[in-house]
């Protein structure tokens, strides 16, 4: 007999089934045995009568067959009458951590250590359900406006941003480094001619911070756009492109979304304050001051424009009449930020000469270099964390808890 679906049973009324997964719960009443058995699409009762069954385990693998009935006592609303019980794969020792129960009830570090074990619990399963949900809605919105999806080398020559933020590996005898983001090459395809392009993938940051809000390797949802005339349009192309992600995210996981809170929404209109406003009403906009700028502002979501050029890369825009500021953005969600962007400098000799005064040789940068000799038009773009805007969306504690093996300065297992 071939396996059904939880997600089936209530169309299989009083045939006969045979169901797989993992036991969640056993309970022995009145000479009945009941069997919680869970699995990808659900969990369902199974009832057995007095007979020589197998011993059962939390978290044994087995396979139960018998006739489906109703039951509006049963969670779900149906159960299955057993008449065999095999045992797959028993588990062995100790249960590290028992997610059976309507919380785990164990800490972060538990959590991201017994991952495999901890994502049979539907709360943590909810986490990457909504996870892989935002990236179907990112790539959803843009593949509808236009844009080419691209796939970039993560081994890279030179550093994206300069500084030493870089993760140097050995590369044929040289030097090379993993990519800290896809900027360059997201401006090169601009300038192929694809105009509008995005890429999902994984950037590497050497940052040696042990916080909340901080991965060495996480992913990165990524956006580029030629032929604009300034960073007003990148942030209403963010703004639409988030409304159509949370609205994917009502329309496919709202179980899962309920388990953390309730279903996220965009504003009408999201603030902007210049960063010399964000810094007059919090001070420093550090991790703090972001929490403090959207309670001050009342609002989940806040655009921090106008930062200055010693904050930014060296292919940011300067502000016309005020160089020492950037054409570039931030978007602070429910107190972190979750993105920035900006428009890019697309004239040659303005973008060598800000190298140059960024400390950097423009040599470095050949083949950079040479897309700018042929034709660059106006162009910009904006980077998303997904893992922050993950931990944002569900209210987690940290970031970490958003990555399935997170990378950090301490770990790098499992």
């Amino acid at each position: 007999m071939s396996r059904t679906l939880v997600s089936a049973i209530p169309g299989r009324v009083g045939e006969q089934v045979r169901i797989e997964g993992w036991v969640a719960r056993v309970r022995a009443l009145g000479g009945l045995t009941f069997v919680i058995l869970r699995e990808r699409t659900g969990s369902i009762q199974a009832i057995l009568e007095r007979g020589e069954w197998p011993n059962l385990t939390s978290e044994a693998v087995v396979a139960i067959e018998g006739k489906v009935v109703e039951n509006p006592r049963a969670p779900g609303g149906y159960e299955i009458l057993a008449t065999q019980v095999e045992v797959l794969n028993q588990t062995h020792g100790q249960l590290p951590v028992e997610v059976s129960g309507t919380e785990l009830g164990c800490g972060p570090e538990v959590l991201v250590e017994q991952r495999v074990l901890t994502m049979r619990h539907p709360k943590q399963a909810a986490i990457f359900k909504v996870q892989a949900a935002i990236v179907e809605g990112f790539t959803a919105y843009l593949r509808s406006e236009g844009f080419l999806e691209i796939f970039t080398p993560k081994l890279i020559a030179t550093g994206t941003e300069g500084g030493s933020e870089l993760f140097s590996v050995p590369y044929f005898g040289r030097q090379a480094f993993l990519a800290q983001s896809p900027q360059l090459y997201k401006e090169m395809l601009v300038a192929s001619g694809a105009e509008r392009v995005f890429e999902v993938g994984h950037v590497y940051r050497a940052e040696p911070h042990e916080t909340s809000r901080h991965l060495s390797e996480y992913v990165s949802l990524d956006v580029e756009v030629g032929f604009i005339q300034g960073e007003e349009e990148l942030m209403a192309l963010e703004t639409a492109l988030l409304r159509h992600i949370f609205a994917h995210l009502a329309a496919t996981c709202e179980a899962e979304l309920m388990l953390w809170g309730g279903v996220p929404t965009v504003p009408a209109e999201i603030p902007r304050v210049t960063y010399a406003e964000a810094c007059e009403r919090v001070g420093e906009l550090s991790a703090q001051g972001e929490k403090s700028l959207c309670q001050a502002l009342g609002s989940e979501l806040v655009f921090v424009t106008a930062f200055p050029a010693t904050e930014r890369p060296f292919y940011a825009m300067p502000v016309p009449g005020a160089p020492h500021l950037t054409k570039t953005f931030d978007l602070v969600y429910r107190g972190l930020e979750i993105t920035s962007g900006g428009q890019r400098l697309h004239a040659l000799p303005a973008l060598e000469a800000s190298m140059v005064a960024h400390g950097m040789s423009p040599e470095a940068f050949g083949a950079y270099r040479e897309a700018f000799k042929h034709g660059m038009p106006p162009h910009g773009g904006f980077a998303i964390g997904l893992e922050r805007l993950t931990a944002r969306v569900l209210g987690l504690g940290s970031v970490r808890e958003a990555s399935l093996f997170p990378r950090t300065r301490n770990r790098l297992a499992p």
